[in-house]
């Protein structure tokens, strides 16, 4: 268990399922966790919901925590930040989980002495399933790099990962899930057009991907290794990856993530 004080300014879905998270697998004791949100409706829901403390402001939150989460937009974070930055400990971890706000722009609003770490999480932490790039600058010693990982491992998996590839972060995890959908929708339209209810369809759909993806993650094959095992010689299976590749299928899956991280590089920049 994590014995540090672990702060949110923010209350949004993101930092529910970091703080779930946490809560569910014990590793902080809710009398640990501080969240403040502008909204105090917020702040009350997390109370109640996780037996943590509201802050009074964010300053009181910042002047008495170990690890602060900014959990607040990406176009307000650096505000922030800025303003919070004379409130922190000196040896205080920041996390933030702001999409496309860069170690150096942190680093620019807190002070190049400060310990920071970047992260992006994605939407399947709200069903404790995300995957989390973990990102830190040279001043965060692996400790405290093992305690952010252990966080966002409480609600699914995480990495650390070089901020050189986090454009490949979100094409590949961030945004993924987007692709992901579009996929169970299309195979669960299919299988109406073959007779069967459409809530069923969603839910044989969705469930053959889950268990896919979980053959992956606990085999340790290759994917295609795995794709060969369910295509017997002339049967359905390779009838319908036939026409997948025959359509572009994994054309345009690699185009579309080639765009997608053409995109988050062009925003970071800006």
């Amino acid at each position: 268990m994590l014995k540090k004080k672990i702060g949110f300014v923010g209350g949004g879905n993101m930092a529910k399922a970091i703080i779930g998270g946490l809560v569910k697998s014990g590793q902080v004791a809710p009398s640990n966790i501080w969240v403040f949100d502008r909204k105090a409706e917020a702040n009350e829901a997390l109370t109640r919901e996780y037996g943590i403390h509201a802050a009074e402001s964010a300053e009181a939150l910042a002047r008495g925590v170990d690890i602060l989460f900014g959990a607040v937009k990406p176009n307000v974070i650096l505000k922030v930040l800025k303003d919070l930055a004379n409130q922190l400990k000196k040896e205080a971890l920041v996390v933030s989980i702001a999409t496309g706000v860069t170690l150096d722009s942190l680093a620019t609003a807190l002070g190049y002495d400060r310990k920071i770490v970047r992260v992006m999480p994605n939407t399947p932490a709200l069903v404790n399933e995300g995957m989390t790039s973990v990102t830190p600058n040279a001043l965060v010693e692996q400790p405290e790099i093992d305690d952010v990982v252990t966080i966002f491992k409480s609600f699914g998996k995480a990495a650390v990962v070089s901020e050189y590839l986090i454009h490949s972060v979100v094409g590949v995890s961030g945004s993924a899930p987007a692709y992901v959908f579009m996929f169970i929708e299309a195979m669960a339209d299919a299988a109406v057009l073959g007779g069967m209810p459409r809530a069923l369809a969603y839910q044989f759909a969705a469930q053959a991907v889950k268990g896919s993806a979980q053959m992956v993650l606990e085999t340790g094959k290759h994917p295609g290794e795995l794709k060969d095992m369910v295509c017997s010689p002339g049967g359905t299976t390779i009838e319908a990856v036939k026409v997948l590749e025959e359509k572009g299928f994994r054309a345009a899956v690699i185009e579309a993530m080639q765009q997608c991280m053409a995109k988050s590089e062009a925003l970071s920049k800006k």
